[in-house]
């Protein structure tokens, strides 16, 4: 990592608890997990349980420290490899069985890691994070990461986000293809037939029961952290008549809601997610994959682990959520290692904080609230904090990958502040965005000596500036041409009649310098009827031309940005800024709708420099004095120009 942390500002707040999964802070791990022979803990785990909970350390951009970021997976990747824990194992070439896997060569690839979104929307700034996490671990040690759609939903899915997935994870910069070339892109509804015959094995072997209580029963028996669950009345049923009710189940039979499938483990577990929990449901439902050929589809809980070993990840890494369903994911894989199902060694599951970002809500169903009200244009708003809304703000890959390896990864519950995420944005455009002039509240100016001057009042001097005001040594310096003439654009906050103290620009009296072009002096303005001012007066300064002999002879206490009548563009500017006031607007209860910042879009009628004519799509700028810009990726056209502010030149936001 080169240079310093952008300004990290994390608030640590310790998570008390977790919905179904915490009590007083402590987490519930019951020793019921281990009910079947697992195998050896791996010498990984130590560090994983002693792993350094500290956050990012606080830092600020006039340090030349860099400041190395806490990931402590690496420390439980770097365990494996060193004890050789996967060395061994083979790869089918595809996902597969233990028997598919066996058959295979040794793998080539070192850890195997996986990014598993569900295709039911768009991914957000916390879903780059993951991306980051697992295809950077594994091009960091020589292994490969796989995309794997977790399509077990056939209700909320769709293909729509399936594209917008995969466009996402390639626009960041990453790829699921190996070394080889070979595609490492699966989709989990591909192995339905696998998880079924896992499903069959579990109720073979005692381990599973069809439970056809009403959903407020099981709800009730379930019992809560005070009291143990009760057993289901099914529970005790044969093994062929649970083979028989789950062939129901799959043939479709059972109507929604009527059965589920359990895992029979221990009802009194203090661990509530082990008291039998439900593994399959009956869901009349075309699949977005698979059609019409399933009407039972698998829990999240019961796939997940599944999938992994179906695929032979080595490192299962997961937000902390999922913690404490981590002893049934061990135990579902101990019991299928145990029946030859799936391959040794087998998945194991990390869990690490999720990124809770300041100003930002990631809440899909808020979100999607947004979008349908029209209280945001689409899931691309450049308020959006998706990854397309980011990308069509002005967002760059490197720099979200940036800020997701500089905030590390630890498992503390831990806020990081939005500048965070600018400061880098700001750090990668800073010597690849060219900069140009622009005027965003508009007033003329009129040089009223312009034709004594010059012989024409027609005439046009042209004037050149760097694209680039900082370059390597020995390359070209790009220059930006534009001409001044008569009439000028300045903001309108660049002239008062009456300056306050320390006031240095213009005001009767006083001269300034056009940037790049000349030294003027302010006369006066002209109003209307209502005391509006409509135009500056000024004269001209000869022989003061920016980067020419004596230009500095005349000196001025401040220069202005300007943008030439005759040759400028007039532009459509959106000025966006953060979507919230509150810098944790969903926290604690609060009305998220109430916290949304009425400043959050200003669109103005601009005016840019020449220079900017051949703007393209997306491409990217510094506008001096204002920040950094991107022509509009959807709206922005050679006649009609369209840009969108990314963020200013620093953080206004800063406590």
């Amino acid at each position: 990592m080169s240079g310093p942390f952008i300004g990290v500002v994390v608030a640590i707040q310790r998570a008390s608890t977790l919905d179904g999964c915490h009590t007083n802070g402590k987490s519930l791990y019951p020793e019921v997990c281990n009910t079947t022979p697992a195998e050896p803990t791996p010498p990984c785990e130590a560090a994983y349980n002693q792993q350094d909970m500290s956050t990012p350390a606080n830092t600020n951009n006039d340090t030349s420290e860099v400041v190395k970021p806490t990931n402590f997976l690496r420390q439980i990747i770097e365990a494996d490899l060193s004890k050789g824990t996967y060395a061994g194992r083979h790869w089918g070439g595809t996902p597969g069985d233990a028997a598919h896997h066996q058959k295979g060569q040794v793998d080539e690839a070192k850890i195997r890691t996986r990014f598993p979104p569900e295709p039911n929307g768009y991914l957000h700034i916390g879903h780059a994070k993951s991306i980051c996490l697992n295809f950077g671990l594994a091009q960091a040690y020589g292994g490969v990461c796989h995309l794997r759609f977790d399509d077990t939903n056939p209700e909320k899915e769709d293909q729509e986000y399936v594209d917008s997935i995969k466009d996402s994870v390639q626009w960041l910069g990453f790829d699921w293809k190996d070394a080889q070339g070979n595609s490492n892109l699966y989709f989990a509804s591909n192995y339905f037939d696998f998880m079924y015959r896992c499903a069959v094995y579990l109720i073979e072997q005692g381990l599973a029961y069809v439970d056809e209580q009403s959903a407020e029963d099981m709800r009730a028996n379930r019992g809560d952290f005070t009291r143990p669950g009760v057993n289901s009345p099914y529970r005790d049923r044969s093994v062929a008549e649970n083979l028989q009710r789950f062939a129901d189940m799959k043939d479709g039979k059972l109507a929604d809601g009527a059965a589920v499938l359990r895992a029979k483990i221990d009802m009194a577990a203090p661990n509530i997610n082990l008291r039998d929990p439900a593994i399959y449901r009956v869901r009349h439902a075309e699949h977005h994959n698979t059609g019409n050929q399933w009407c039972i589809y698998p829990m999240y809980t019961f796939a997940h682990p599944i999938e992994d070993a179906y695929e032979h990840i080595t490192h299962s890494i997961c937000t902390l959520e999922f913690e404490d369903q981590r002893p049934f994911y061990d135990w579902l894989l101990n019991h299928l290692r145990e029946g030859g199902l799936i391959d040794a060694p087998q998945p194991r599951q990390y869990e690490f904080s999720r990124l809770n970002l300041t100003y930002v809500v990631t809440s899909k169903r808020k979100l999607k609230h947004l979008v349908d009200s029209g209280t945001l244009t689409g899931w691309d708003d450049p308020r959006m904090p998706t990854v397309v809304g980011l990308r069509r703000r002005g967002y760059t890959p490197a720099s979200i990958r940036n800020f997701c390896e500089r905030i590390g990864v630890t498992k503390d519950y831990s806020w990081i502040d939005y500048s965070t995420l600018e400061g880098c944005l700001r750090e990668d455009l800073e010597n690849k965005a060219h900069r140009a002039m622009v005027v965003l509240d508009p007033v003329k100016l009129e040089l009223s000596n312009w034709a004594e001057v010059f012989g024409s009042a027609g005439h046009l001097e042209p004037c050149t500036l760097p694209a680039l005001p900082h370059v390597a040594e020995g390359e070209t310096v790009a220059e930006r041409h534009f001409s001044i003439g008569r009439e000028v654009w300045i903001e309108r906050e660049d002239f008062v009649e009456v300056p306050p103290k320390g006031y240095k620009r213009l005001f009767p009296g006083n001269k300034v310098r056009l940037k790049g072009g000349y030294v003027i002096e302010c006369t006066g303005c002209e109003k209307d009827a209502d005391g509006n001012i409509t135009k500056v007066l000024a004269t001209v300064v000869p022989d003061t031309k920016s980067g020419t002999p004596g230009a500095d002879a005349v000196k001025v206490k401040a220069a202005i940005t300007w943008v030439g009548v005759a040759d400028g563009l007039q532009a459509e500017v959106r000025l966006y800024d953060r979507l919230f006031t509150d810098a944790q607007p969903d926290a604690g209860g609060k009305d998220y709708l109430a916290l949304m910042n009425p400043e959050s879009l200003k669109v103005v009628t601009a005016y840019v420099e020449p220079s900017l004519k051949t703007a393209q799509p997306d491409d990217k700028f510094q506008f001096e004095r204002f920040g950094y810009f991107v022509a509009d990726c959807k709206d922005h056209t050679a006649g009609k120009p369209v840009f969108n502010k990314i963020t200013g030149l620093k953080d206004s936001w800063g406590k």
